[in-house]
């Protein structure tokens, strides 16, 4: 992963230097003094993951990343725990209080590589027009376009296909399955399903029906079943 350390304390940004270069998955593009030079790095080049201060001067941390319309992943590494709720209300990765061991470093770096690594394998994933689950210990390939619509129950799926009339069964959260699939062509119309939008027939108030299944429509996802009409 590409990565850039920022912060204006010359020791701080020596040992995060320091500790990326131990890190045999990341590669350090350039360590920045302040928030400027940062952003000029970003303007340049594709990096994955922000090593950031807060409190620098004329710009600080935090507004940095209110600035950056696509930021990559940022873990905050701060002198301050002040600032803890407002980072994450931010969607960083990880919040770090100075001084940070290298073992809480390591942890830090090994939760955006997760995250790294979940969003390229569901890229592929979209791209291939098929993804894989685990049924009974063996992977089983299911093509997007034979999906009708996915079930939630508890911690597993029931995925109804059109080519088969029993569904399949998997260990998975409705929300994993819900990110590896292409967000044009299936919607969440319940905290419990998901549907191919291509595949509904009928829209109701309450429901929607796929052939001769009826699948529940609740109040807090009405609005997207404009999107089936468009």
């Amino acid at each position: 992963m590409n990565c850039i350390a920022v912060d204006d304390e010359k020791l701080v940004l020596d040992l995060l230097v320091d500790n990326i270069s131990q890190v045999p998955y990341l590669h350090l593009v350039k360590a920045c003094k302040n928030a400027m030079e940062a952003i000029e790095v970003l303007q340049h080049e594709k990096i994955d993951l922000l090593f950031l201060d807060i409190q620098m001067p004329k710009l600080s941390g935090l507004q940095l990343i209110q600035t950056l319309q696509h930021p990559p992943m940022i873990i905050l590494v701060t002198a301050y725990e002040k600032y803890a709720l407002e980072g994450y209300d931010l969607n960083v990765v990880d919040y770090l209080l100075k001084p940070v061991s290298f073992e809480r470093f390591l942890k830090a770096c090994n939760k955006a590589k997760e995250l790294f690594d979940l969003k390229n394998e569901t890229t592929t994933e979209q791209a291939s027009g098929h993804l894989f689950v685990n049924v009974e210990y063996t992977l089983v390939k299911i093509s997007f376009s034979d999906i009708l619509f996915v079930e939630g129950l508890k911690d597993y799926l029931k995925i109804h296909l059109a080519s088969s009339p029993k569904a399949v069964l998997t260990k998975m959260s409705l929300k994993a399955m819900e990110e590896k699939l292409p967000a044009g062509k299936f919607i969440r119309v319940h905290k419990s399903f998901i549907v191919a939008m291509d595949r509904v027939t009928i829209i109701k108030r309450d429901f929607v029906c796929i052939g001769s299944q009826e699948v529940p429509v609740s109040d807090f996802y009405k609005e997207n079943l404009s999107r089936l009409t468009k």
